[in-house]
Order: C-alpha cells, then sequence, then structure tokens
C-alpha cells in the first residue's frame, strides 16, 4: 500500500469512474486499476463495486476512504506547517467562488488580509457555480470555497457564515418600485430573469416557489447576479437576489428591491475538505472575513451567524 495507492483510491471515489480519474492524471485507465487492484489484494476484500453507470465504494471502501481522507489530509497540513516554520508566515490561499462574489463579499476581507498577512500569497480560482466551487475542492485545487449553503455534500465541510433574505429587484420606474413587502402570489407574471439551473441559487429559490404553488416563466437565463441587475436596469424582466446584492445594486439609483415575504434565507458560508486541515493562512482569511461581515449586519435581510 503506497500514498500514491491511496490518493488514486479517493479520487476513483470521489469521480465515480476510473476513466475520469486517468484523464486527470494523464495515464492510462488500466493504471488507475493497477492501483486499486493492490490495494484490493493487500486487504483482501473488494473495495469498489462496478456498475454500467461507473463505480462506488463497497462498505469496506467507504471506511478506507474516510481513514485516508484523515491521513491525506494530515500529512497536507503536517507539509504547510514545516513550510511555514520554513518559511515564516509565508504561503499561500486558494479560494474559489462565483465570479461577483469577490465584489460583493470579500473586498475589505482581502484588504485586510494583505495588510496583516503581506506574506501569504491569496489565489483566487473562478467558479460559475456552487457545484463547480464543490468539484474544485474535492480536486484539491483549492483550500476554501464561498458558496451557497445547500444539501450536506459527501467528503466537504460547510459552515454557514451568513442567511440572506431574497430580494425583487425591478427598475426604479416599476409598479413594484414604491411596495416596502411583496407576497409570493404577487411575483406571479413577473418576466423573471433567473439564474442557470445548475446553481445552487436556482434550485432552492425554484423549491420555495413550488411549495406555495406558485409557477415562475423564465424569460431569461444568467450565470450571476450582476448579469441578472444589467437586465433588470434595462427593463427586460425583474429578478430574485440576496440581500448584499440587493443593497449594492440599489445604490446605482437604477434599481430598487423589495422584500418578498414568505422565502426563507439562503444560506452563504464556507466549504472545505477538512477544517482541521486548514492552513493558518487558511483560518486567518475566514475569520477575517467574517469580522468584516459582522460589520454588514444593517443591511436588511441580511443575518450574521454567530
Amino acid at each position: 500500500m503506497t500514498l500514491e495507492d491511496l490518493k488514486i483510491f479517493v479520487a476513483v471515489c470521489e469521480a465515480g469512474s476510473f476513466s475520469a480519474v486517468a484523464r486527470e492524471l494523464g495515464c492510462t485507465q488500466p493504471a488507475v486499476s493497477q492501483h486499486i487492484a493492490r490495494l484490493e489484494r493487500e486487504l483482501q476484500t473488494p473495495l469498489l463495486e462496478r456498475s454500467s453507470t461507473g463505480v462506488a465504494p463497497t462498505g469496506a471502501g467507504s471506511t478506507l476512504r474516510e481513514a485516508a481522507l484523515d491521513g491525506l489530509d494530515s500529512i497536507a497540513t503536517g507539509v504547510r506547517r514545516i513550510a511555514e516554520l520554513r518559511e515564516g508566515e509565508a504561503g499561500s490561499v486558494a479560494i474559489t467562488t462565483g465570479g461577483t462574489s469577490v465584489r460583493h463579499f470579500m473586498r475589505g476581507s482581502v484588504v485586510r488580509f494583505r495588510k496583516r498577512h503581506p506574506r501569504v500569497r491569496l489565489e483566487f480560482v473562478p467558479a460559475d457555480s456552487t457545484p463547480s466551487c464543490l468539484e474544485i475542492l474535492r480536486r484539491n485545487n483549492a483550500d476554501l470555497a464561498l458558496v451557497t449553503i445547500g444539501e450536506p455534500v459527501r467528503g466537504i465541510e460547510q459552515r454557514i457564515v451568513v442567511e440572506q433574505k431574497p430580494r425583487l429587484l425591478v427598475r426604479s420606474d416599476h409598479r413594484f418600485a414604491q411596495r416596502k413587502k411583496l407576497r409570493i402570489r404577487e411575483l406571479e407574471g413577473i418576466r423573471y430573469i433567473s439564474l442557470a439551473e445548475r446553481t445552487t441559487s436556482y434550485g432552492l429559490l425554484k423549491r420555495a416557489f413550488a411549495r406555495d404553488g406558485v409557477s415562475l416563466e423564465v424569460t431569461m437565463s444568467v450565470d450571476d447576479f450582476d448579469t441578472a441587475c444589467v437586465f433588470v436596469e434595462l427593463g427586460l424582466g425583474q429578478a430574485i437576489v440576496p440581500a448584499m446584492q440587493a443593497k449594492n445594486f440599489a445604490q446605482s439609483g437604477r434599481v430598487t428591491s423589495v422584500e418578498i415575504d414568505g422565502l426563507e434565507p439562503v444560506a452563504i458560508g464556507w466549504a472545505a475538505r477538512r477544517w482541521s486541515a486548514l492552513s493558518s493562512g487558511a483560518t486567518a482569511f475566514v475569520e477575517i472575513f467574517h469580522r468584516e461581515m459582522k460589520k454588514q449586519q444593517s443591511v436588511p435581510g441580511l443575518r450574521v451567524v454567530d
């Protein structure tokens, strides 16, 4: 049993495919299979179940996967700490998030972090949705992900930082612009500018409207809330956006946002493979981010979670 065997075994478990891991590593599928076969011979038990749709860990495989993840993360933590001891505070923190999250949530945190930790390199890995961010984490290509928190995800630990009430974004001359609050049923018939179906926010809102028996016709689909705001400004429809974005968009004077009564808040927070395995730089960024978000508690519809 080698470290490489365990790394490839974990990768196959998470990808559910030998060929996907082979492509990622730039090797052949038989080469990947040899690593798994060696583990199964040594442990004298099947670790993966093969089917027409891919592979999944057996009971024994799940046990080994969890133990391997703990071990690999502990090794990674040790290597990082040795590097920190060798280089002082120097190191790097890789964060993956949606394209506009830095603008709306992180600007103050980045400035404060750079001042306090000037030798730590910050790297931002772009992604277009929460699932994309989580996939980047799984591949160990980022330390942290700032995402919309949805259902629990195997192999990923999530922590909520803020909860935001969704608000209806309309142009300032729209008939709803003077309203303080709207009921969900009043939204039926709007020209709804939606996020793409692959996003977590889309799924959360779709389920919320279905519970209330409200059907919204999607007239346009966009990749991010900033693009939705541009189309609202152009008079092409209305969008439902989180509280922080609503507050920032309204500063232009071209759009306004209205509270939607009955919609549950959307949770935003951090995701990581293992909190205990994060570097000191990564944990410092999380702490600074939380303090910066507390400064935004006056934003209507936003609540910071302690």
